[in-house]
């Protein structure tokens, strides 16, 4: 991203950056691991994720990996055979859970930059994310099965985006979808060419922040709560935030602005 200032004191497993339109990059930078997700991958998550719900400029969150070909590679698999009771695995199993209610809790939307592949928990990273631009050539699966292990934590996360027989497919064999193949089954929304993919990152990512903040952080909680409800509750809840939408500064001068032929000022209230 133009603009971008990495600050010294990130840790180096994440790095974090905020650029003058209020987007922050935030990019998975363990590249000799393939983004493996274990605890210092997960705690650099937390850690910027946490940094952008205080931050009052963040206005979108990039989501990226600083390897040429992999997003990530899931979750470390030496991990899975440590020599370690079961509460303390019970308890490590907790917390990339934590990271992906993070996600989807957050104040602003992601934008997830999949340049490279997206596999077992990197996938689930990726599903995560409110919208995922995929580069040409890129691949997304849960080959897990392959290796005698199972998906468990990113399924719910599958079956909330991918109809369930093609969810059994994925997870039982263990083969991988190409980036067309993806978007396909609605896992990501756009497949770009290479060469346009990081222009394209910008021009959403931009987009975004330009938005109204207030109404992006209301209405990606609506969208959140309102997932699992009935039709009828879902209704009751959602009217409750049209209400309080309407008694914004945001609502008013959006309108204004758009009856004065003006772009709008936000002022996120």
């Amino acid at each position: 991203m133009l603009g971008q200032h990495v600050s010294p004191a990130d840790a180096d497993a994440v790095l974090y950056a905020l650029d003058s339109h209020g987007v922050v990059t935030v990019s998975l930078n363990r590249p000799a691991s393939r983004n493996a997700i274990d605890d210092e991958l997960v705690d650099g998550l937390l850690a910027a994720l946490a940094r952008v719900e205080n931050e009052p400029a963040a206005r979108c969150v990039v989501l990226a990996s600083t390897h040429d070909k992999v997003f990530s590679a899931g979750g470390n698999l030496k991990g899975f055979a440590a020599e370690e009771s079961l509460l303390d695995k019970h308890a490590r199993n907790g917390r990339f859970p934590g990271v992906i209610e993070a996600m989807m809790k957050l104040k602003v939307p992601i934008l997830c930059a999949l340049s490279g592949h997206a596999l077992a928990g990197g996938l689930g990273l990726a599903m995560a994310c409110d919208l995922v631009l995929a580069k040409e050539g890129i691949r997304v699966g849960t080959p897990e099965i392959n290796v005698g292990v199972f998906p468990f934590m990113i399924s719910t996360l599958m079956l909330r985006n991918i109809p369930r027989k093609r969810v059994s497919e994925l997870v039982f064999l263990g083969d991988q979808l190409t980036a067309e193949e993806a978007l396909e089954l609605g896992i990501v929304n756009r497949v770009v060419a290479a060469d346009r993919f990081a222009e394209t990152v910008t021009d959403w990512s931009q987009r975004l922040a330009a938005k109204s903040p207030l109404m992006l952080k209301l209405g990606k909680r609506a969208l959140f709560e309102t997932q699992d409800l009935s039709l009828e509750s879902a209704l009751v809840l959602l009217q409750h935030y049209l209400t309080l939408a309407q008694g914004t500064d945001d609502v008013k001068e959006g309108v204004a602005a758009f009856m004065e032929k003006r772009p709008p000022v936000w002022r996120g209230a």
